[in-house]
This record gives structure tokens, sequence and C-alpha cells, in this order.
């Protein structure tokens, strides 16, 4: 089975890369929100503010490792 992905123009959206006027399409694929333009190769993705605020850290550090 194919799954479709529902997509959708973004009225007055304009791409930054090739400055074309109501271009830029919207979709999510896998939970992950996508923007594309469909008149050059542009495209953008933007993941859930929970996942992006996980993973940024103020030392870079995942964790330290101590033994007793």
């Amino acid at each position: 089975m194919v799954n479709k992905i529902k997509k959708r123009f973004v009225a007055g959206a304009v791409c930054p890369k090739c400055k074309a006027q109501d271009s830029i399409m919207l979709y999510f694929e896998n939970n992950v929100e996508k923007i594309e333009c469909v008149h050059c190769d542009y495209h953008e993705s933007q993941v859930d503010k929970k996942v992006s605020s996980a993973s940024k850290g103020s030392t870079g550090v995942i964790g330290v490792f101590k033994p007793e």
C-alpha cells in the first residue's frame, strides 16, 4: 500500500531561493514539516519543537560517565 502525502500550497509565499511567488508547498513526512518550491530545487525541513529543544545543549555534551 502506498502512503499518500497531502501537499498544500502556501498562498502568497515567496521562495527564498528563486523569489517565485505562490510556488511553496507544505507537507508532513514522518512527522516532520517540510516545504518545497515547485520552480527550483529549494527545500527545507523543520522538526517538532520537542525534538529540537532536546537536541540543543549549552555544552554539547550528552552525558558524562563516571565509574565508581
